[in-house]
């Protein structure tokens, strides 16, 4: 009894507990979004999708390596002998100096609207008419399974067969909904696709002849064996990890690292079809029917890897196998799902995307505005995906939200940035400057501020201004119009307002109207109050640079690749229709070649090129600092200056494209595993066409700091002389001939003027009793204590040390003190010594000054320029260099069920780190069966390819 007494509090506390969870469970709906619950999609074989598979089209060819778009029918290349280009001169490449961009393309007219005065203004749009308009309807998508892929896991080597756990419970999992819009664009103003028939455009390809019955035989046995990589590592895949985004090939797991929507599959279904694995395809489509794209178990939508991986892959796989008359629908309608969720990143104030997409209703639904330190590369690369989708379903909001950001790039390419042509790696796309104060001008007017002046006060006001990286900068006006102040540092300098208007588009395409932008945002009272307070304190700008620190960084590396890429594959994807991206691709490629692009000195003096990368801090005539960078994610250059080459008729460019492919096939084949590393230095040769080896210079690079570790050298050879003149004369004082010859009797004497017998007592005293403890005797060392003397059986000229006055220090101890202060010099590295000694320990290859960056990660560029420069050429060296590259990357990554990254490429046998990224399937495999593959397989005259080597269908 008492014991249930003294429990009693805790069984009523139980049994309120068990109560709530009651009433919370038979309650639940109340916490579910607001979907309508409904019966799960039936699967494909009881849809039609299965007997869609077969209903081809009677026209289409039987043969999987021939594919016919939307309207478009095969067409066979001629077989006729094509003529090279003639030898193009390269010019000098000389980052450091300054030139003014050059060549004016013959292209239309820029479709910027410009002001009176010629001014360029920033894309925006009416947010009064925005807030105004009619949100569509919810869509209603129903519940579906969530991963039911991935329930069968295939035990690995040693294991028994896994038990998978589903990544999220399906009665509790949260969905993403269809929500209304804070700042949607009116239809009037939506940015149409362009239309009208597309331009002439020069052939990309090279004019192939037939090849000899040899040529043919190891051409085809080389396919044979990239095919075979293909299928050990999707049967890996679809065993291990079914319904996951990635593989770990080692341990035989999975992994998630994107939204766990299959990435793998996704990204791999047009690689399915390229190389005739057609039943794995189909395989794959009931896997694709079963991705629901409302839910994850990640809270966060990586945009930029969704939108070239997923919507990408399932749009390339629409293309390919045979669009609207393929049969294979499940796939556009999955790409319209997933484009649906995508498109509420674009909800922002600006239009500019949230790269980071909190997906879930309760946050989703919150206004929101663009990050202010996005890369270039995740803003800029989402126009392809979009545009081909906006095509083939014939809506213009896709296409809408990416041209504005295109038209955001081209203003400010148009304003000007540091380096002109090219932009920061870092970029603020809030489109808020919250630097800016606005004050009320005395009459209360509202009136836009006028232009600003160009007098030489107000052009200091300026250079100051933009020394702070802000917006342009005017004189406080004189007309009644209100002035924005800009506080820096206790001081105030005025802004003008600007006149924004939307870039005139293309023939065929509807003006948007202009806007106009003051710093008192007009469009407030139409917005609800959650989207007011968003807006409070900005002023709105367009794209600056987005760096925590006023150091900008331009390359063409990581985080800003793509964004280059895509100027001139959107040109032809568009048909030549918008002219803004040949201008855009034709000062990008003037900037690279005037400030990045380098020559390396490598041993055997080969003709290659590289692009470097600059950091300015804003003014990089006078404060560049250039890093000799070679990074794998670069190589992409080779394939876009060619490409650009071609269709632009810029023969120039596309030796240039020869020679940065070539670049990297070299650290390629330089390397212990034959495999280039992520990222490295070499040294940069003064001028293009005058590079020769130089070792010395080699090792100056190799060694910064030569000059002192020669001064070093120096100065120990004058220690180690002293040293060695001490050591001489100290066996001499104790009797010796030579060194080493026998001891005689040595007594120390020490002189009584000027210094005092018990003077000179007490200094050797402190001496030794510093010695004993540790510490070092100031000067003893250096030199002799004052009338300090030594002879050999001497009995005159001074006062004899005995052990038996105990005033004095015993003779042993004198002379083993001496001993010990008597040190050798450390022998220090010479220059040559300290670079062999670096160049062993790093592992370094032949012309590398660093490779601090040694993984390969199964990276694609490399093999998808040299791609492009067999096609563009028809020259089969390539298909040779490729071949290495292939055997070297399968030789050191295969694993039982795929293919690893590997730890270090300086290495002939590295550590793998069980990871197989979805671009193995989908890039690396598919750019080397393309380089043995017919070249009409994919022709660069019928299809253009995105950043994940998805190809989609150009227009005709």
């Amino acid at each position: 009894m008492l014991r249930l007494r003294r429990y009693r509090y805790y069984v009523f506390f139980a049994a309120f507990v068990v109560f709530l969870l009651y009433r919370v469970t038979s309650n639940s709906h109340q916490w579910e979004p607001p979907i309508p619950h409904k019966p799960a999609p039936k699967p494909l074989s009881e849809q039609g999708y299965v007997q869609d598979y077969k209903q081809k089209s009677p026209s289409q060819d039987k043969d999987s390596s021939r594919f016919t778009g939307d309207n478009d029918p095969s067409q066979q290349l001629p077989v006729m002998a094509g003529k090279e280009p003639s030898e193009v001169k390269i010019p000098s490449l000389k980052p450091a100096i300054a030139e003014d961009v050059p060549a004016k393309l013959d292209h239309a007219t820029p479709t910027t609207t410009t002001s009176s005065d010629g001014e360029t203004k920033v894309l925006e749009y009416d947010q009064d008419d925005a807030a105004k308009t009619v949100t569509a309807a919810l869509i209603d998508i129903p519940d579906k399974n969530v991963n039911p892929g991935a329930k069968g896991i295939g035990k690995g080597v040693h294991e028994k067969p896994a038990v998978q756990k589903p990544e999220t419970d399906t009665t509790t999992a949260i969905h993403w909904t269809k929500l209304p819009e804070h700042f949607p664009v009116p239809r009037d103003k939506i940015i149409p696709l362009p239309t009208g028939k597309p331009v002439t455009i020069p052939t990309v390809q090279h004019a192939f002849t037939k090849e000899s019955p040899e040529a043919q035989e190891k051409r085809l046995g080389r396919l044979a064996k990239v095919k075979a990589e293909m299928v050990r590592g999707w049967k890996g895949y679809m065993t291990h990890a079914k319904g996951h985004d990635e593989l770990r090939p080692v341990s035989m797991k999975f992994r998630d690292p994107f939204c766990g929507w299959a990435a793998t599959l996704v990204d791999a279904l047009d690689t399915l079809w390229i190389m005739g694995m057609k039943d794995e395809f189909e395989e794959a489509l009931v896997e694709v029917e079963k991705i629901d794209f409302t839910t994850s178990s990640r809270s966060e939508i990586p945009v930029f890897e969704t939108t070239i991986r997923y919507l990408g892959g399932l749009i390339a796989a629409y293309d390919v196998s045979g669009g609207k008359t393929g049969g294979y629908h499940i796939l556009l309608d999955k790409a319209r799902e997933l484009a649906e969720i995508l498109m509420g990143v674009f909800d922002t104030p600006n239009r500019m995307p949230i790269l980071y997409y909190n997906w879930k209703p309760a946050v989703a639904k919150l206004p929101k505005r663009a990050q202010s330190g996005v890369s270039v590369a995740e803003l800029g690369s989402l126009s392809m995906e979009f545009t081909r989708l906006a095509q083939i379903t014939g809506e213009d909001k896709y296409y809408d939200a990416v041209a504005r950001i295109t038209d955001a790039f081209y203003e400010w390419q148009e304003r000007g940035t540091s380096i002109p042509g090219i932009f920061p790696e870092h970029v603020d796309a809030s489109g808020c400057n919250k630097t800016v104060e606005t004050v009320e001008p005395d009459d209360g007017s509202d009136a836009n501020f006028t232009k600003r002046s160009e007098s030489s006060e107000t052009k200091a006001d300026e250079d100051k201004f933009e020394a702070l990286g802000r917006r342009e900068v005017g004189t406080p006006n004189d007309d009644g119009t209100k002035k924005v102040k800009i506080i820096q540092d206790g001081e105030e300098m005025y802004a003008p307002s600007e006149t924004t208007a939307p870039p005139k588009h293309s023939a065929g395409q509807r003006e948007t109207t202009t806007t106009t932008t003051t710093t008192k945002d007009k469009s407030s009272t139409a917005l609800d109050p959650e989207s007011k307070k968003l807006m409070e304190g900005c002023t709105p700008q367009g794209l600056t640079p987005g760096s925590w620190t006023w150091r900008e960084q331009y390359s063409m590396g990581g985080s800003q690749d793509s964004t280059y890429e895509y100027f001139p594959k959107q040109w032809l994807l568009l048909g030549g229709l918008e002219p803004k991206y040949k201008t855009l691709h034709a000062k990008v490629s003037a900037a690279v070649k005037k400030w990045l692009l380098y020559r390396p000195m490598v041993p055997d003096d080969r003709d290659i090129l590289f692009s470097s990368k600059i950091v300015t801090e804003g003014n990089p005539e006078t404060d560049a600092v250039v890093e000799w960078e070679i990074t794998h994610l670069t190589c992409f250059i080779g394939g876009m200056f060619g490409m650009g080459g071609k269709i632009f008729d810029v023969p120039e460019d596309v030796e240039i494209g020869k020679k940065l492919t070539d670049g990297c096939v070299w650290a390629y084949e330089n390397t212990p595993s034959g495999i280039m590393p992520e990222g490295g230095t070499v040294v940069p040769c003064a001028e293009a066409n005058n590079c020769h080896w130089n070792e010395t210079l080699y090792y100056q690079y190799l060694d910064p700091l030569y000059d002192s570790h020669d001064e070093q050298m120096v100065e120990y050879e004058k220690q180690m002389k002293e040293y060695k003149t001490k050591k001489a004369q100290k066996a001499k004082m104790k009797g010796h001939d030579n060194l080493g010859a026998g001891a005689k009797k040595t007594t120390v004497k020490i002189g009584v003027d000027p210094v005092s017998r018990d003077d000179a007592n007490s200094e050797l005293r402190q001496a030794v009793t510093a010695s004993r403890d540790g510490k070092e005797s100031t000067g003893m060392h250096k030199r002799a204590p004052p009338m300090l003397s030594t002879s050999a059986d001497s009995d005159t000229g001074g006062h004899t040390i005995t052990d038996d006055d105990p005033t004095q220090i015993p003779l042993q101890e004198v002379e083993e003190e001496t001993d010990e202060l008597l040190q050798e010099p450390t022998r220090p590295m010479s220059h040559e010594e300290y670079v062999k000694e670096r160049i062993e320990y790093d592992n370094l290859p032949p012309g590398f000054v660093s490779a601090n960056f040694h993984a390969y990660i199964l990276r694609p560029e490399a093999i998808e320029s040299v791609w492009y420069m067999y096609r563009i050429t028809g020259d089969t060296t390539w298909q040779d260099k490729g071949w290495k590259m292939f055997n070297a990357i399968v030789s050191q990554t295969r694993t039982e069920a795929g293919n690893s990254a590997i730890d270090n490429v300086l290495l002939p046998d590295s550590k793998k780190n069980d990871e197989m990224e979805s671009f193995w399937l989908a890039e690396t495999l598919k750019y080397f069966y393309l380089l043995y593959s017919e070249p009409d397989l994919i022709s660069l005259d019928d299809w253009v390819l995105n950043t994940e080597a998805h190809p989609f269908k150009r227009p005709v």
